[in-house]
């Protein structure tokens, strides 16, 4: 590693090496950091994504793709089940480790250098302007200074608070998660099931996402505002006993995902934020792939137009904040807005939905449809779901 780039990434998920990318590929010198010892490891994510999102960033690779899926299957409290063919909303399960390995690699093949075993620690500032990072290497501690950082560190960054964000959410705003990688013969590998009940996942929901025949990422999210003793890692063991008693387990993870709307400050001078540390996260889902991977190419963009401008401060980084907002904060706050009504509900309220649904023909089942159902008594919200989910 040289001592100074242009450009330094710090995390090397799809949101970090997809600013990488976009910055090399404009010219930049880029670093991008990893703290763990390969790319792509841990996986901490059901892995799941819409195809055309995707398609849209990315050429994506038949590797890349563990599962194809057409079909959701919605489970009610009272274990009815409402079945919604996506039709052109196709969506993938994706194998994280080999795409974020390929992405990084996609990276480096347009010039930026990546490092994995290299933990950004902390920043270098001076003037209160960021110049560089102070990493921790298994050679040991060194500085690296660059007229750009961008953090890409997940949601607990702490380089986003160095730099003098704040980035405190509320509990209410966070969900704590559990997930296994399950095999037993009884998954069915084309269809996504979602799980709605206060038994099952209070305030959250419960997912089955196929990784082909017989193999599944299982998992669920409890909201933070859940005050009950029982964990989510008790839930899904619960969940698995109840339906997959003989299932093996090939993996487990857990953490936490913001589900609130992206921080109102993602930029300072010589800094930017994306991806998880930037609270970039559907707040109804708790999905953030893709819009981790559209923020990291309009900040590897914009790094790049700074270092040919030489300007690097947080005024010239506005542009990055508001191509963001267009891009996909606007509708995350819708999405926070309907994610606040809809986890208020109750088992009745979820049969009741379930009732309404059931009796519209198959065919003629959308999202758009079902989330208009379920908010009907919300009618300031009806605005909200028209523009979300219209086009679903």
């Amino acid at each position: 590693m040289k001592n100074e780039y242009d450009v330094i990434v710090a995390g090397a998920g799809p949101a970090g090496s997809m600013a990488a990318y976009h910055a090399a590929k404009e010219g930049a010198s880029v670093l991008l950091l990893e703290k763990d010892r390969e790319v792509g490891v841990p996986v901490r994510c059901a892995e799941g994504v819409e195809e055309e999102g995707l398609s849209k960033l990315v050429d994506i690779k038949p590797e890349w793709v563990s599962a194809r899926v057409k079909n959701v299957d919605i489970i009610s409290p009272n274990h009815k089940k409402v079945a919604i063919n996506l039709e052109k909303a196709v969506a993938l399960v994706l194998d994280r480790k080999r795409f974020d390995a390929d992405l990084a690699v996609m990276a480096a093949e347009v010039g930026a250098l990546v490092r994995t075993r290299h933990n950004v620690k902390g920043l270098i500032i001076e003037n209160d302007t960021v110049k560089g990072v102070k990493i921790e290497t298994p050679a040991g501690p060194r500085e690296i200074r660059a007229s750009v950082v961008i953090a890409a560190d997940g949601i607990e960054s702490r380089v986003a608070r160095q730099a003098g964000l704040v980035t405190v959410e509320k509990m209410k705003n966070m969900a704590s998660t559990a997930q296994v990688t399950l095999s037993d013969s009884k998954i069915d590998g084309e269809t996504m099931q979602f799980y709605l009940s206060s038994f099952w996942a209070p305030g959250g929901y419960l997912w089955i996402f196929p990784k082909g025949p017989g193999l599944a990422n299982i998992g669920l999210g409890l909201v933070g505002n859940y005050d009950g003793d029982k964990k989510a890692i008790d839930f899904l063991n619960d969940f698995l006993k109840e339906f997959f008693p003989d299932g093996s387990i090939l993996n487990l993870t857990a953490g936490g995902v913001p589900v609130t709307k992206t921080l109102k400050r993602i930029t300072a001078n010589g800094f930017m934020v994306v991806g998880d540390a930037a609270r970039m996260v559907d707040p109804l889902t708790g999905g953030g792939i893709i819009s981790g991977m559209q923020a990291g190419k309009l900040a590897g963009i914009r790094a790049a137009e700074a270092i040919k401008a030489g300007d690097v401060s947080e005024k010239f980084f506005q542009k990055y904040a508001k191509a963001w907002d267009k891009v996909g904060g606007k509708t995350h706050e819708r999405l926070y807005k309907i994610k606040e009504a809809i986890y208020k509900f109750t088992d009745s309220d979820y049969n009741h939905i379930a009732d309404k649904v059931l009796s519209i023909h198959e065919e003629k089942r959308t999202v758009f449809k079902i989330f208009s159902i379920a908010l009907m008594r919300k009618p300031a919200l009806l605005l909200d779901v028209a523009r979300v989910f219209a086009n679903y």
